[in-house]
């Protein structure tokens, strides 16, 4: 029988057709990420689920819940998942240390000095022979850079000066609805609550940064993982880093979004618009190298007040803290 030129192709591309569909889909790349089963982390993370980004950016992403902060650490160190949520000096200390972590932007969401509406105190100088509550404990990055202000600007030590309470954030902020502590330094999201609840704003972490020499806002957290790790699956660090920013787009932008969470955040009415709002606030918004640069700014001030305890014997930030390569 003779087969026409144009039947000849038309069976070329059939048979080329049954022979992708037989071969299997490419695997999406596997990411195992360690998080606080009740963190703030987990409103993204439910967004990004919930609307496939994980899917649409060509990653399985596994949630894996722990109940403390030390514990995930552990395991990340361990090689028992490949991505955690952890704070930039951290980082920087395990490089400084022989170690290959490194870490790209989560949020620049940091906490404040929360006062009564009424409360007498008016300026950071009142803040003295005031019982003052700190959530987390000495070597607090945000209670460090109060004091730095402080010691810099007042000539003010309030660790000797002022009765210093330290204590978890929850216990922290009950005490002050009680009327227990003249002020508290709270993380963000407990702040923006207090907001809801008849407390105002004294100072943020992020504008005492700023006047200690930082541009802008820097990411208090980001996420971690091991330089070798993003050297050998670099499709799934490049398909997370889309997905989390599609789902920090729409956080953004939905109010909706909002309120679909709103069980998983336990807040509604205004204590839930404050809690978007800040959330809002804390989407970085500048290149990773600007962070990178302003945090090395603030390791030098940390460093200086909370010496060998906080960052070890490493004078400077370690190169690679923050993880730029998706950017280049």
């Amino acid at each position: 029988m003779m087969v026409s030129r144009r039947m000849t192709l038309r069976l070329a591309v059939l048979g080329t057709a049954a022979v992708l569909a037989t071969r299997p889909a490419v695997a999406a790349a596997r990411i195992r990420l360690g998080v606080l089963k009740f963190g703030t982390v987990s409103w993204e993370l439910d967004t990004l689920r919930q609307h496939k980004f994980d899917a649409a950016n060509g990653i399985d992403l596994e949630i894996i819940d722990f109940a403390g902060e030390d514990a995930t650490n552990v395991a990340m160190q361990a090689g028992a998942i490949d991505m955690i949520v952890s704070d930039w000096l951290w980082v920087s200390r395990q490089r400084s240390e022989g170690g290959d972590l490194t870490l790209f932007p989560y949020s620049t969401a940091v906490g404040a000095i929360m006062v009564k509406e009424g409360s007498p105190i008016r300026t950071v100088a009142d803040l003295k022979d005031k019982k003052i509550g700190v959530a987390g404990g000495p070597l607090d990055k945000s209670w460090l850079l109060i004091q730095a202000l402080t010691r810099r600007d007042l000539g003010v030590d309030l660790s000797a000066t002022s009765d210093i309470v330290f204590g978890a954030p929850p216990l922290i902020s009950e005490k002050a609805i009680q009327g227990e502590l003249d002020a508290v330094l709270n993380f963000w999201h407990f702040c923006a609550r207090l907001e809801a609840n008849g407390f105002r704003r004294l100072i943020g972490v992020n504008d005492a940064a700023k006047t200690l020499g930082a541009l802008g806002p820097v990411s208090a957290l980001g996420y971690v993982f091991h330089d070798q790790w993003a050297n050998e699956n670099p499709d799934a660090v490049r398909g997370f880093v889309r997905a989390s920013a599609q789902a920090k787009d729409l956080l953004a932008r939905s109010d909706d979004e909002w309120l679909r969470l709103a069980p998983i955040i336990r807040a509604e009415g205004k204590e839930l618009e404050k809690l978007r709002d800040r959330y809002r606030q804390g989407i970085p918004r500048r290149s990773v190298a600007e962070e990178a640069a302003d945090a090395g700014r603030l390791y030098h001030v940390l460093a200086a007040i909370g010496g060998a305890k906080l960052v070890g014997s490493a004078p400077e930030m370690a190169p690679g803290t923050f993880w730029q390569e998706p950017w280049k």
